[in-house]
Order: structure tokens, then sequence, then C-alpha cells
């Protein structure tokens, strides 16, 4: 049965009731940008899912539940790189967790990937009925009713959340209610650490690994409490696309347009022209094909000028790097070079795609920020 659309036009909570109530098998698949999340059911019970989204990845929810940390996921993803094998299997052998704390959080993460999708303002989705399952699923079982309930007060939470905290760019301050001795909990302790430091939400999230939607409930809480105000927002970052001139608006043109800069070899122009593509159209293979190609050859070039094993240092003195206008991403990208780190180390614990992480880095190095 073909079943696809938008979330303008049919919700996630009733998608999940359509296919609960026809006992469907099959993959539930959503497209929103270059992450793509999937469902999996059987006889109408959620068994599973799974997302390409590097912040949803496993050794991220690891870090955010305190599981294990930055330098013991960077060491064990150095082990898969190098030997292969499952990220958990390797913790486990490490003896960082156990077996069946693993277990538990793959089955939170397979939650949290599908509760995520409830706060998703537009996606495409398409249904594929009685498609076989994932042979290395890791398999759950969850009535849609449970997480449809879930989903739903996330929605209505989000919204009232937004009241105060505008948006992902807002930054905050300690407000008068905030003394030093405040009887808080360790991850609200660091986010009010993370305050002091001027972060934007966004870079908040990023530093505790952790969902938009966990994050702006503490903030909620600190700002309703006078602990914590919002001070300013800052504006949207701009990309290489909104920097060219006489852009085309005509989908064939862009195309065009993006296929010549990669043949002139600017992957990163090509990546944002497709990027906005892919926003308007999620289910177009053929914008989907050519930004894995873009991507490839940024990662190709990236590691023909600097080697994985390259370690970056930061090269302006503290109270000049808070001159630089960085991102949200790059800024988090920044903290983690220290001198020690390579590049594939920094890249194992950074929620973002290869391919825009190094990106990043050549961005900080031509500013002149980060030097080898």
């Amino acid at each position: 049965m073909a079943i696809h659309g938008t979330l303008t036009t049919m919700s996630v909570s009733d998608l999940l009731q359509f296919l609960a109530a026809g006992r469907k098998s099959g993959t539930l698949k959503f497209s929103r940008g270059k992450v793509v999340k999937e469902i999996y059911f059987q006889n109408g019970i959620v068994v599973g899912a799974n997302t390409n989204d590097p912040k949803e990845y496993l050794g991220q929810v690891l870090i955010h539940y305190g599981k294990v940390d930055e330098t013991q996921l960077q060491a064990a993803m150095e082990v898969q790189r190098k030997a292969g094998g499952k990220l958990g299997e390797i913790l486990v052998a490490q003896g960082f967790m156990t077996s069946a704390g693993v277990l538990e959080i793959l089955r939170i993460r397979t939650l949290d990937i599908i509760y995520d999708l409830f706060v998703w303002e537009d996606a495409h989705f398409e249904l594929f009925d009685s498609e076989s399952l994932p042979a290395d699923l890791i398999r759950i079982e969850v009535e849609p009713t449970t997480i449809i309930m879930e989903g739903i007060y996330r929605v209505d939470e989000l919204s009232r959340y937004r009241t105060l905290i505008p948006s992902d760019r807002a930054v905050l301050e300690l407000g008068t209610g905030w003394t030093a001795s405040l009887n808080v909990s360790k991850d609200v302790r660091q986010i009010l650490n993370f305050i002091e430091k001027r972060m934007t939400v966004a870079e908040i999230c990023y530093n505790m690994h952790d969902s938009s939607f966990n994050i702006y409930a503490q903030l909620f809480d600190l700002v309703s409490n006078g602990i914590a105000k919002v001070v300013e927002e800052l504006p949207a970052g701009s990309d290489s696309f909104s920097e060219l001139s006489d852009v085309p608006e005509n989908p064939a043109e862009l195309l065009w347009l993006a296929r010549r800069e990669l043949k002139d070899d600017n992957a990163d122009i090509a990546m944002d022209i497709l990027h906005r593509m892919i926003l308007a159209e999620p289910k177009n293979a053929e914008y989907q094909k050519l930004l894995e190609q873009a991507e490839q050859q940024l990662i190709k070039k990236a590691y023909s000028q600097r080697s994985p094993q390259s370690v970056p240092r930061i090269l302006m003195l503290p109270e000049t790097l808070t001159e630089q206008q960085l991102g949200p991403q790059e800024a988090f990208v920044l903290s983690r070079i220290n001198g020690e780190w390579d590049i594939q180390s920094i890249l194992s614990i950074c929620p973002f795609r290869e391919a825009d992480s190094l990106r990043m880095i050549a961005s900080l190095e031509k500013a002149g920020i980060i030097g080898f």
C-alpha cells in the first residue's frame, strides 16, 4: 500500500494511530532536509527506530545519560575505526558499560528518535508496507498509543517553553535569583555554567549532548524562577550559497548550478545549494545523491590537505576568541580543540556529519583561529 505525504497534511500521531488500527507491518520513513528517520512496525506495534542524525547516534545518547564521557567515547570509537565492530560491544569489552546498560540506552534512544518527530514542523513521510525489518535491529515493543501520548505532551510543552525561550539562537544570562549555593542537579549546574559563558541555546544543546526539547524545559524553569533571563537573540547565520550573486530560483537551474560548483571543486557551495533544494523537495533522490557526492568530495579534499591524524591547535588568545562571530556548531567544534586530539578524535565526539565538521575545521583554520 502506497502511503506518503507531508506532516502538514497528516500528523505523526495520526500516522501512528492509522498503522496501529490497521495492524500494519513495515517501515515508516520520514525525511527532513538531510535527516532521515525510520520507525519499524510489526502488526501495528512499534518494534524499533533508526536515524542518520549524528545528534541521535548511540555515542551522543550515552554521553547525555552520563554512561560514558567524551574521552571514553573517543577511545571506543578509535577501536571501532581500527578493528570494526559495534560501539556498544566495544564499550562493554573495555569495561565502560555492561551489556544490560547498553541495551537499556538503546531502548531509550529508540523512543527518543520517535518522540523528536512530534516537534518537527514539516517533513515528508512514506510507508514501505511489509518491508523486512533490519537484521541488526535492537527490538522493542511499544504500543503506538503510549508514544502518541508522550509526543502530544511534548508538542504542547514546547509551545509553552517558546513563550520564554524564543529560539535556538537565544542567549541568556544569570538573573538576580542566581546564587552559587543554589541546590540544583549536576545537569542544571552545567547549564548554568554554559549560560555564564553566554552560549546560545543551540550551543548548550550540543555541549549537553541533549535534545532541544529537554534543554528548553530546563531553561524555561530557570527563566520562570528568575535564575536566568533571555537577553538577546542572535541573527540567523548565512552560508556560502547566500553570498552568491544572481542565484536562480528555478529548480533545474539550481541543480545545474550545484553541478557546476561540484565540477569547479566548490563542494561547500554545492552542499549549501543542495541543502536548500532538499528542504523544498526532501524526497528528490537526485538531490540526495548529489549531496552525498558533494560531501564525499569535500571529505576527500579535506583529507588530502590534512591527515585525519593531524592535531589542530588554537592560535588566538581567549580574549580575542570572544570577539569572533562563530555559529553554535563552529563554537562546539572549537571547544573540543585541545592541542592533543587529532581531527579524527574530534569528529568522533561531534554531533554533526563528517563533512560538516571538516568544513567547520577548515573555516576555523582559514580565519586564523586554529592552526596545525
